[in-house]
């Protein structure tokens, strides 16, 4: 009886479930954060042992058939393998806890830089080495055996690639998912190494010079995305839509919290973020405490809003009940900002929903928050954030805030 065919991607797929279940405790709870770390060291582990097997078995074969581009793409797979360790060491001391000496560490940024300037060179070495290749060729030597493992790394990039794709999908890792991008770029630059020493043995042309000088630009180019990587977080990015998103998911699903605003993320290293965000918390609503804790391992802080008629230590143990809980689940050690508004008075929120209405049908980007008001016999002030696009002139916010005020004052000639 024939036996059952099992495609190489099925197979792919079946190591990849084997390692995860080997090495990566409750695999299926993916939202905790001692989950999420372990699927990182896995991925990075398995990057490190690939890409050095492949970096040692290139070195030897582009020495035994004199090929430029296959040495440069060696070097090519061990820039994979640093920026793996890379990834390892940002996993592993996001795991530590902060010491009074370094609390806000950015080592591993540091070394990241200094690996990003030796990819660089390496690149610009075999650059170099490949200007001379073409204008002095030397005679290349075939080995069969040499192609076959060529080969053979192809497959394992393949792999790496699907390991990556699939372990990123699992975790809606941005970070693991580019690497398979990249795992997918290595595949076609080995198969070009190949190409040219398969051309060469056919027609006696030598491209591999050629070839190298490609290879090594795509290692200076690696070595550009490293160094790209790490200065952005060096000098400061804003919050990306997903760190908004699950921040503000987990402040919401609380019962009672209304809304949130102003996210503002300060990034310390892998694992070490400080994020500030405003939430609005109404009157008289318990919270659920009922969760599962996992390690903690970032930084954060938040701004709420709560009803000024609370009694402020009940505000305080809501408060310490969302700072425990985010730390436990989310990895963010959260320092929390009370801010007292009224959620009971009429007259109140009925300004508030016409401030909230008039600035929906002045421009929909915009928006108000933190909203006070304070009654008097001859005017009523109207004590809100109004909230632009970061991209919108000074000129343009001064605009939008006159036509507002005017607008409010036209519905009601008290407002200031």
């Amino acid at each position: 009886m024939a036996g059952k065919f099992v495609s190489p991607k099925a197979k792919g797929s079946l190591m990849t479930d084997i390692l995860v279940k080997l090495f990566v405790k409750d695999y299926k709870d993916v939202e905790k954060v001692s989950v999420r770390t372990a699927y990182g060291v896995l991925a990075s582990g398995v990057g490190i042992f690939c890409n050095v097997l492949l970096t040692i078995a290139k070195m030897v074969i582009g020495i035994l058939l004199h090929s430029v581009s296959v040495t440069a793409d060696a070097f090519n797979n061990l820039s994979d393998a640093g920026s793996s360790i890379i990834g390892m060491i940002g996993v592993k001391m996001a795991e530590k806890p902060a010491d009074k000496e370094h609390p806000f560490g950015r080592l591993e940024y540091i070394a990241a830089l200094i690996v990003s300037f030796l990819v660089i060179e390496v690149g610009f070495t075999f650059f170099k080495n490949a200007i001379v290749k073409i204008r002095e060729p030397e005679e290349l030597k075939f080995s069969l055996v040499s192609i076959l493992i060529l080969v053979l790394s192809i497959g394992v990039k393949l792999w790496l690639a699907m390991f990556n794709r699939k372990l990123g999908e699992k975790i809606s890792s941005q970070v693991m998912m580019a690497t398979a991008a990249d795992a997918l770029g290595d595949v076609i630059t080995t198969a070009a190494t190949i190409l040219s020493v398969v051309f060469w043995r056919i027609t006696g042309i030598n491209i591999d010079g050629f070839v190298g000088l490609g290879v090594s630009l795509v290692v200076m180019w690696a070595g550009f995305g490293i160094a790209k990587d790490t200065l952005e977080p060096l000098i400061g990015i804003p919050a990306t839509w997903e760190d908004y998103e699950k921040i503000k998911h987990f402040v919401e699903k609380y019962a009672g919290i209304e809304g949130s605003h102003d996210l503002v993320i300060h990034n310390y290293g892998p694992g070490r973020s400080m994020a500030i965000i405003h939430a609005e918390v109404p009157n008289d609503v318990p919270i659920d405490v009922s969760h599962d804790y996992g390690p903690s391992h970032s930084m954060a802080s938040i701004h709420a809003e709560v009803p000024s008629n609370y009694d402020p230590e009940y505000s305080h143990e809501i408060i310490d009940r969302i700072e425990r809980e985010a730390m436990e689940q989310l990895g963010i050690s959260l320092t929390i900002h009370m801010d007292p508004v009224e959620t009971r008075n009429e007259e109140v929120l009925q300004a508030k929903h016409e401030t909230e209405k008039a600035v929906e049908a002045l421009d929909p980007r915009c928006s108000i928050h933190d909203f006070r008001m304070v009654n008097g016999e001859k005017q009523i002030n109207l004590i809100f954030d109004f909230v632009i696009p970061r991209e919108y002139s000074e000129e343009k916010g001064n605009e939008l805030t006159l036509t507002l005020m005017d607008r409010l004052q036209h519905h009601n000639p008290k407002y200031q």
